[in-house]
């Protein structure tokens, strides 16, 4: 980015950046390897690009009339259940690749989260299941929502700052990465992210299946097997549960004398509740305040585009149509 805010015209899209991040970071988390997606000359890895086509094409089988209309294109092999076949074909390779790639250069000694699971199972199907989830979970997640984070800083200026006061106070004037304990003293910080999150989830709803019948709280009776669909986008703008203010992107919504207090995760589902609470919701926090702070301090990122409202295409993550197209301006140090 810094090369692209020396010059004063260039424009960059900053989702693209940050779903490269992504893919790169849960990469060498999850296993071990750098797919080098975010040297900003080069395309895309045929992983990634394939994983994305069959998120995709996932997703719009939800939008169909019907079930019938896709399940008739799978039967035929035509159109996008085509498309989608041959994405999953790639995606399948490329991961039983890895698993052997890995088992053949020894991941006893290995620390990535693949060779911890290799060390316990030797079923390469369920090896490839755990990529996939890897994948599907770390990487459109955290990129969505820092997209959705950085359109709504764009948006209130008064908000960077109030961030970059805050940093500043307890950093000082270091150009180093936050720590994590510094991290976690920056409540205002905390709050910008869960409220970006509330307004803009990245999964915008999700389905689960009744393992049994069941009651719900207001009386409503779940058949065992029922599908019951709830929506996060929604939930985060009801006005009943928000007040009359929630449509307001108001980081201070969530402090109380100036300290971050969490919210019951039945009404902020972001994370999911109970039993299936998201597993990675404390690396997806800290991997989203350590980018937000490095990035909110370093430079200056306004939207080029500002009387653009955000629309989203179809995917199983929120991911905005035609990117997050933004000016960036390194800033003097502690301007």
């Amino acid at each position: 980015m810094s090369s692209i805010a020396g010059r004063s015209e260039a424009i960059l899209d900053l989702q693209d950046v940050l779903r490269r991040f992504s893919f790169d970071n849960i990469c060498r988390f999850s296993f071990g390897l750098d797919p080098g997606c975010l040297q900003l000359s080069l395309p895309m890895s045929e992983f990634a690009e394939a994983f994305d086509l069959a998120s995709k094409l996932s997703a719009e089988r939800a939008m169909t009339a019907s079930p019938l209309i896709w399940k008739m294109k799978r039967l035929l092999n035509i159109g996008s259940e085509r498309k989608l076949k041959e994405a999953i074909k790639m995606v399948d390779e490329l991961a039983h690749e890895l698993i052997k790639q890995r088992r053949t250069a020894g991941f006893s000694t290995q620390r990535d989260l693949l060779s911890r699971f290799m060390c316990s199972v030797s079923d390469d199907q369920y090896l490839r299941d755990i990529v996939i989830s890897f994948l599907l979970a770390g990487r459109d997640t955290v990129a969505s929502a820092l997209t959705s984070f950085f359109w709504l800083l764009s948006q209130h200026p008064e908000v960077v700052s109030a961030i970059r006061e805050e940093s500043d106070r307890i950093m000082g004037q270091t150009e180093e990465q936050a720590s994590f304990e510094q991290m976690r003293e920056m409540h205002y910080l905390q709050a910008s992210v869960y409220e970006s999150m509330r307004l803009f989830p990245p999964i915008q709803f999700d389905s689960k299946f009744s393992l049994q019948e069941d009651v719900l709280p207001d009386g409503t009776f779940v058949r065992k097997g029922t599908r019951v669909t709830f929506h996060p986008y929604a939930m985060g703008r009801m006005e009943k549960a928000w007040g009359p203010d929630c449509l307001e992107f108001k980081p201070e919504r969530w402090l109380k004398n100036g300290e971050f207090m969490a919210e019951n995760p039945f009404k902020y589902p972001v994370f999911q509740a109970g039993p299936r609470v998201c597993l990675g919701k404390e690396m997806a926090v800290v991997q989203m305040k350590s980018v937000a702070l490095a990035l909110v301090r370093r430079f200056d990122i306004q939207d080029a585009v500002p009387s653009r409202a955000q629309r989203f295409a179809p995917g199983l993550t929120a991911t905005v149509r035609g990117g997050f197209q933004v000016r960036v301006h390194e800033r003097r140090q502690h301007q």
